[in-house]
């Protein structure tokens, strides 16, 4: 799930600590060491952060899990 995060973020062209700053505005309270250890994979992120970032993105839910259901 993190590359489909870092991607994501990418495409949006927008840095890991103004997402997180446009996070924190909408009630997120995640940091830039945070952040980067969802695309990392080192840490799970929250549900509540996906929604946020869905809404932020423009996206659909199964972009956040594009490609990990594959056998």
């Amino acid at each position: 799930m993190g590359d489909n995060l870092r991607n994501l973020r990418l495409n949006y062209n927008i840095s890991q600590e103004k997402l997180c700053a446009e996070l924190q505005r909408r009630g997120c309270d995640i940091g830039r060491t945070t952040y980067a250890k969802y695309e990392s994979g080192e840490l799970n992120i929250r549900v509540s952060v996906i929604i946020e970032l869905k809404k932020i993105y423009g996206c659909s839910y199964d972009d956040f899990f594009e490609g990990l259901d594959a056998e």
